[in-house]
């Protein structure tokens, strides 16, 4: 997620201080990515430094504001016209956990494949029903919560993937069940 950029983003609709960009990042995502100030006020000073935004004054209370710069809208705008690359996808923590589950002995895969899914399909629930209650003329909003219910859908289409993989593999392994030979007719008259 960058935060340099959404920050400018919200800088290129006025100037603000830290604690107001802060606020607004949250409300544009739902605080679905909580940041804290020390985050904003170390990408705003990185921000200044490379000339994408500049001190715009002061208010009473000391908080210091800033503008975005045209660099800062030439970097704004690329940023908005580029795709995001796929070529260093983000660590997948569960990815990871059923990588590393399916090697350690003693891990029950299909339970850890289980307790994901029902906490992935509880976290659905939850999201769906968060944008029911959304406000419609929320786009910023609208469009955090679909994704999140999109990631969740694909999640659990993953981890049913995931399932029937394990599944088959266990069935491949698995001894043949013996084959029991047929017992041939007796002969009428033959003695027993």
């Amino acid at each position: 997620m960058s935060i340099k950029h959404g920050l400018l983003a919200l800088l290129d609709q006025g100037p603000r201080y830290g604690y107001q960009l802060r606020s607004e990042f949250e409300s544009r995502t739902g605080s679905t990515w909580p940041l804290n100030v020390g985050q904003v006020y170390t990408t705003l000073g990185r921000l200044d430094r490379d000339g994408l935004v500049a001190p715009d004054g002061e208010d009473d209370e000391g908080h210091v504001f800033y503008r975005i710069t045209e660099p800062g809208r030439a970097e704004l705008r690329a940023w908005f016209d580029a795709p995001v690359s796929r070529t260093n996808p983000p660590r997948d923590e569960l990815a990871i956990k059923l990588a590393m589950a399916v090697a350690v002995p003693g891990i029950d895969i299909g339970t850890v494949v289980q307790g994901q899914r029902a906490h992935t399909l509880r976290a659905l629930q939850d999201y769906t029903r968060l944008k029911t209650r959304a406000a419609e003329d929320d786009m910023a909003w609208q469009l955090v919560l679909e994704s999140l219910i999109f990631h969740a859908e694909a999640e659990v289409r993953w981890l049913d993937h995931c399932e029937t993989r394990l599944a088959r593999r266990a069935a491949e392994r698995a001894p043949a069940p013996a084959v029991e030979q047929p017992v041939p007719p007796r002969r009428r008259g033959a003695r027993r």
